[in-house]
This record gives C-alpha cells, structure tokens and sequence, in this order.
C-alpha cells in the first residue's frame, strides 16, 4: 500500500515535525516525471508527496483536451498502480489552486474521491491546497473552513496559505507583489488555526509566507526570512499550550540555500515544495542529448537520421535519471533519506 491512507499521512506529518524534518513535494506533469519521483524516493529510502498542479494536470490530459481535472485524475491513477512497484510511501496532493479554480478542479477532484469511498475504493488524493492568497483573508478562511469540512469527512488533509509567494509559476504571475505581502504575520497565523482547529477529525497544513519566491533565482536575491515561522509557531503556543503547533510547508524552495532549508525544518517546516529545480534536472538532459545526437535527430540534407537517437524513449530515459537523481538531492537536504516508514 505505498499510496498512504489518512492515518499513515497523518503518521508521516507528525513523525517530521518531531523529527524535524521534512518532505520533498514534486510537481509532475507527465508518467516520465512522475516515475522520476518514484524512482529517486525509493533510492533515497524517503517518503515523498507527488503532487498535480491546475497547469500540471492540464498537460497531462494532452494538449487538445487540456483539462485540468482529467490529466489530475490520470496521474493520480499512474502513481497508484506504479507506486505499489516500491518500497516507500507517497502521498498525492494537488498544488496552488487558487479561489477562481476551486469549483472547477478542486470540487471535481474531491467529488472523485468521495465516488471512489462510496466504491469501497482508496482515496484519489490524500491532501488538496486551496491557495486563497488572492483574496482577503477573511474570506480565505472561510472558504479554508467550507472545504476542511468537505474534506476532513473524506479522511483528506487540506493545505492552506496566508500571504503571497512572490515570482510565477503555473501561469500565476505574483512578480510585482509589495513586500509587506510575501510575509505571513503571526496574526494571520492565528486567525487560521482558530477558524480551522475545532473541526473534528479534520488536519491542515499551513503555507506560510516568508520571502518566499516561485521560480530559482541568484544568491542574495530573495530574502527570506525563516523567523517568522518561529514567531508564530511562538504565539500559537503562547495562547493555546505547548502542545500545539503548525504544520507548516515551505514553497518556493527551489535555489533555497541549505542553511535556510535547516534553519526552516526547526521551526515546524514539514513539507517542501521543489519544482523548478526537478524541471531543470528533467531537462538537462534532454538538452544534452540534442545537442550531442545533432545530426541523428534532425532529417537534414536528404539524410533519414538515427532512429535511436530521435525515438522519443532514448532522451526521456535520461530525463528520468536527471531528476531523479535531484529527487534524492532534496531527500537528502530535507533530512527525510533513510526515513521511510515503509515496512515499519
């Protein structure tokens, strides 16, 4: 069963924060690059979170369907069937959807797992993120608290963010974001685990903004600031016990530097999310490849090429290997390597 179920996902979250460690979450857009994850996980003995995005998902489907929900759907079923091939767990999770997409990929996917349930079946997905960093905060968490309803009776983790992560990815451009944004205040913190924390048999995540930034950028250019994870986990114990604490999940972690990742995993960090860098180390590859098979790839001056150099199988095997081997990377920088709970 290495697709978890709630109670092994829940088992996960707080064997990271005890820990301190985290997860390495991957964004895939394809079979290839979900294998790579797989494939890079079980060499570093880690637990992992494969996860789909809106844009991710619309790939998946083809480029003259593009949907959404069907491409999720259709990864999410690949990782079930390959996933049992290896000896870690995986969790499947769908990233940054934002409010103007919640009725039309979030809901259908929820209303799959609730099919699936009534199947006698595993759920599709075992977390889903609703990004409400577009609109106020009052109305962020309220329709945080309608969906953790939904979900908590599905036995499915919602993943929550307060505050913008700056830069673009998946088509959502926050590059001209004031600065005063990109830093979630241990206010806001608070005002989303009294909205979220009294509903029953329900588990949040929280994707708190510190700096954070989409995309991979030159040292010195993105200033984060982890403490701000430390103050409120600091005022969520100061007002309600030493027994609480936020899960919290790191985006825009691409280009980060190691002691930032560090410094994060001791205030609560137990997920991180890495995109950019995998979708480089898929391509370098490729890159690689093409440029060294020029004259195999190409039917030029009459030539017919080489077969196995263009066959699409020859350079994809080589993405695969590139980013899994960035997969066992972050494995080994989130401290999660040697940790699976497979088998255990």
């Amino acid at each position: 069963m290495p697709v978890v179920n709630y109670e092994q996902y829940k088992k996960m979250l707080e064997n990271a924060r005890k820990g301190g460690y985290a997860y390495p979450a991957f964004n895939v857009s394809s079979m290839e690059t979900a294998n790579a994850v797989l494939n890079g996980l079980a060499e570093a003995k880690s637990d992992g979170i494969i996860q789909v995005s809106t844009g991710g998902g619309a790939h998946a489907s083809g480029a003259a369907v593009a949907d959404s929900v069907i491409g999720a759907i259709s990864l999410a079923n690949h990782v079930h069937l390959l996933a049992e091939k290896y000896n870690i767990f995986v969790a499947l999770h769908t990233d940054h959807c934002n409010s103007k997409k919640v009725d039309s990929f979030l809901i259908p996917l929820i209303e799959e797992t609730e099919r699936r349930r009534a199947r006698g079946e595993k759920n599709l997905f075992n977390s889903h993120m609703f990004d409400g960093a577009d609109i106020p905060l009052g109305e962020n968490v309220k329709i945080a608290k309608q969906l953790l309803e939904r979900c908590a009776k599905n036995e499915i983790i919602l993943e929550v963010e307060v505050g913008v992560v700056g830069g673009e990815e998946d088509g959502v451009n926050n590059e001209d974001t004031p600065n005063d944004k990109l830093y979630t205040t241990p206010e806001d913190m608070l005002t989303v685990y009294e909205a979220l924390s009294d509903l029953p048999n329900s588990v949040f995540t929280l994707a708190a903004t510190f700096g954070n930034v989409h995309g991979v950028y030159k040292p010195g250019n993105v200033k984060l600031n982890p403490k701000i994870l430390r103050d409120g986990q600091a005022a969520l114990k100061a007002k309600y016990g030493d027994d609480k604490g936020f899960y919290f999940v790191f985006h825009g972690g691409s280009g980060s530097e190691k002691w930032e990742i560090e410094e994060t995993l001791g205030y609560g960090v137990i997920k991180m999310n890495i995109d950019t860098d995998t979708q480089y180390a898929f391509t370098r590859p490729i890159v690689e490849h093409m440029f060294t098979n020029y004259a195999g790839v190409l039917k030029v001056d009459g030539e017919v090429g080489n077969k196995k150099t263009y066959d699409p199988r020859s350079y994809l095997k080589s993405a695969e290997k590139g980013m899994a081997a960035r997969v066992v990377e972050a494995a080994n920088d989130l401290k999660s390597a040697g940790k699976t709970m497979f088998g255990k």
